[in-house]
């Protein structure tokens, strides 16, 4: 005897199997050894790439890119790493690469492989927008516990930064460096972009991935787009992604914003044809698509994010 899955039933059983990677292995000790290797990407400018991967015990949610900028007041650094202890690594990273104390660490957005490893750095050098620095007060701890679920001992030592500055000009000088403050959002409720003029580098954080697949746990498609918008319109030599290779050109920005049309036009069909969240989930994807890092990891894990907000705006309410 066989019987139908409810969507209820799909969606916990499809929660399970997305995540299903991020769990740690029980009897698999990480070497909580954070391998940091800095690229060049110009004079006094390097990126740490991460992962191309998802968050796991082996990797210690090592997977964001972080930036480290040469200034003659100190080291620049935008987002910080997962963990406390990669804090602690990247700080003495930065310090070895330019021979000088960390002067300003800057945050993107939210999430946390890009924000926990701030508290290595002193409170005062740590900035970000009023509202991410709000969102931090407000999800931080939450988000850091899950962390730790996720990451195990990677974790030691980690709790939600708390930023001491906020990014409310549209530019800050630093040294002979002067960094230009676009406050967007799209792929959370808080993106901050950089863009330095000196170098013309564009800092995009995780507004625009890179031949990997982007995340959706708090996106707004429709503001996201109208921020890739205004990073197309920003002339620029490189741009940092948050995830992925720096490449020249808008390159990363038309891909993320194929990916975004992609998965809103799949889901939304998938809906319209009545499947459920596990037939959604294994549909296929376009060949450029497929070959993306993590494609089928995070477009199962958008249909969860995705399809319950469709599912409240188009199905009607019955009451009794």
């Amino acid at each position: 005897m066989t019987s139908r899955l409810t969507r209820r039933g799909a969606m916990a059983l499809g929660t399970a199997a997305a995540f299903a990677p991020l769990l740690p292995r029980q009897g698999r000790a990480a070497p909580l050894d954070y391998r940091i290797e800095p690229k060049p990407l110009g004079d006094g400018v390097w990126m740490i790439e991460g992962a191309n991967a998802p968050i796991t015990m082996e990797n210690g949610g090592a997977i964001a890119n972080v930036t480290i900028l040469d200034t003659r007041e100190g080291a620049v650094v935008v987002d910080a790493g997962p963990s406390h202890g990669y804090g602690v690594a990247l700080r003495q990273v930065a310090e070895t690469l330019t021979g000088k104390p960390v002067a300003r660490v800057y945050l993107t957005h939210i999430h946390t492989d890009h924000v926990l490893g701030a508290t290595a750095f002193s409170p005062d050098s740590v900035w970000t927008t009023p509202e991410l620095a709000a969102d931090l007060k407000l999800r931080g701890a939450g988000l850091t516990d899950a962390m730790y679920r996720v990451a195990g001992d990677w974790m030691r030592g980690s709790t939600a930064p708390e930023p001491q500055a906020g990014v409310t000009a549209t530019f800050e000088d630093v040294g002979e460096r002067r960094f230009r403050f676009m406050t967007l959002g799209g792929h959370t409720g808080s993106d901050l972009v950089l863009f330095e003029e000196r170098s013309g580098l564009l800092i995009a954080g995780d507004l625009v991935f890179l031949d990997r697949a982007p995340t959706t746990p708090d996106a707004d498609l429709a503001r996201w787009r109208a921020s890739l918008d205004t990073l197309a319109g920003v002339p620029h030599g490189l741009l940092a992604p948050g995830h992925g290779p720096a490449v020249e050109g808008a390159g990363g920005i038309a891909q993320t914003r194929d990916w975004l049309a992609m998965i809103e036009e799949r889901i939304a069909a998938g809906f319209d044809r009545g499947l459920d969240v596990t037939e959604l989930m294994a549909a296929p994807l376009p060949g450029w698509a497929e070959k993306l890092a993590v494609s089928r990891y995070e477009f199962a894990r958008s249909v969860m994010h995705l399809l319950p907000r469709l599912e409240a705006e188009r199905l009607p309410l019955v009451s009794g």
